[in-house]
């Protein structure tokens, strides 16, 4: 084990490997701890302290985890790459629906090429259509609140950014991957 630690850093390609892969995991965890724009962060810890105690809280908890906790802290990263597994989901129910897909399905590289394209644009689509509606869902968190605002400045211009954010965190993190 040891020496295979040895090696690590001995062979220079290996090496190179491997520091692009720890850096590329650093900038993943600093992403993490990034804010979106518009976002009073005391307001959102206060409302998810009010949300766990209600039985929205477990839904949630669950949706947080998989983000890795983003979502709690609502990161540029919230979005995690769930929309990327929601997105292959889709794609692979359609090819068996869709006899067009199927048979590209079966026409090897070049045809698994084309849905994995297929799966990055419609990851990209989910992944605005959720920051939408995340971003409406803060304007307005319900009754939980009562008087506190978690957006500084809420309308159409906190939306947008906020969509644009999601989103490119969320191509940011499918590209990682």
């Amino acid at each position: 084990m040891i020496g295979a630690l040895q090696n690590i850093f001995k062979i220079p390609d290996l090496r190179r490997k491997v520091m692009v892969t720890l850096g590329l995991i650093a900038v993943y965890r600093l992403g993490g701890f990034i804010p979106t724009p518009g976002i009073d962060s005391q307001a959102l810890a206060e409302f998810f302290k009010n949300i766990a105690k209600s039985q929205g809280g477990q839904i949630l908890g669950i949706m947080n985890m998989f983000s890795g906790g983003s979502l709690e802290k609502l990161t540029i990263f919230a979005l995690g790459i769930m929309p990327y597994i929601s997105s292959s989901i889709i794609i692979q129910l359609l090819t068996a629906v869709i006899p067009a897909l199927e048979k590209l399905s079966k026409e090897g590289k070049a045809g698994h090429q084309k849905i994995n394209q297929f799966t990055r644009y419609a990851t990209v689509g989910l992944a605005i259509i959720q920051s939408y509606f995340i971003a409406l869902w803060l304007e307005h968190p319900g009754r939980l609140l009562e008087g506190l605002s978690i957006v500084s400045h809420p309308g159409l211009s906190f939306r947008f950014l906020t969509v644009i954010t999601l989103t490119t965190g969320t191509i940011f993190i499918m590209w990682l991957g």
